[in-house]
């Protein structure tokens, strides 16, 4: 999102997103299991999305809000070999020409989204982009109050020196450059993230604690959504 991210982290992005590896076999084992196109939101330097259009041999459409992140994305497919279909674009307006068997949304990414309306409106674009029986695929962080406590101030030297900064009461992480730059996320709890699928029409199909598909429990950090469109449902009008 061109509004919580600032095109300062582009250029250390493989360092940032270093630890985040367990994700990528989780999706490109949907992508397999798809039977059509498929779609990645947030596609940053494509870290996902090439994979998925190695294993699958579909060319991946990836959107991304961030000119610098899709400069990447091209440059490392083009290395990698494989063809990415790469969309400048917000994903609150996301659309494609032909409906997606699947649409995945990888890093943590939906919470760059501010707002309610935001993500439903995200939620909504996706339904009405996704085929009969199409899925929509996405992790988010569950929040840990201990783990606020302990980080809020807390300074970081790698990749570059950064501090982060908890704003509870708007439900914020601020990941702040010594320079300024920010990269802000919002996060949402599993009723919030339920009350999307909902509202958008989407039914949910799995909800893990983890990518090898550990139960979710009161204890999970991690949100791990499967999300499905029901069968014979039409798509919205003007998608």
């Amino acid at each position: 999102m061109a509004t919580t991210w600032d095109e300062s982290f582009a250029e250390r992005y493989a360092e940032w997103s270093a630890h985040m590896t367990a994700d990528i076999a989780f999706y490109v084992g949907l992508a397999r299991q798809a039977d059509g196109p498929v779609a990645e939101l947030a596609v940053g330097d494509g870290r996902v999305a090439i994979p998925v259009a190695r294993a699958t041999g579909r060319q991946v459409v990836g959107v991304d809000a961030s000119p610098a992140m899709l400069a990447r994305a091209r440059a490392r497919a083009t290395a990698a070999g494989v063809v990415l279909d790469l969309r400048a674009g917000d994903m609150r307006e996301f659309a494609l020409d032909e409906p997606a068997a699947l649409v995945y949304c990888p890093f943590r990414s939906l919470q760059h989204l501010p707002t309610w309306a935001d993500r439903r409106r995200t939620f909504e674009r996706v339904a009405a982009a996704l085929l009969p029986g199409g899925r929509f695929a996405w992790n988010a962080l569950a929040f840990d109050h201990h783990l606020a406590a302990r980080a809020d101030g807390a300074r970081g030297e790698t990749p570059v020196p950064h501090t982060i900064r908890y704003a509870v009461g708007d439900n914020r992480i601020d990941l702040v450059l010594d320079d300024g730059s920010t990269s802000s996320s919002w996060w949402a709890t599993k009723n919030e993230w339920l009350g999307l699928i909902d509202v958008a029409g989407l039914e949910l199909e799995a909800l893990y604690g983890g990518f090898a598909g550990e139960p979710f429990t009161e204890d999970s950090r991690e949100y791990v959504f499967v999300a499905r469109r029901p069968t014979g449902t039409r798509r919205s009008p003007g998608a």
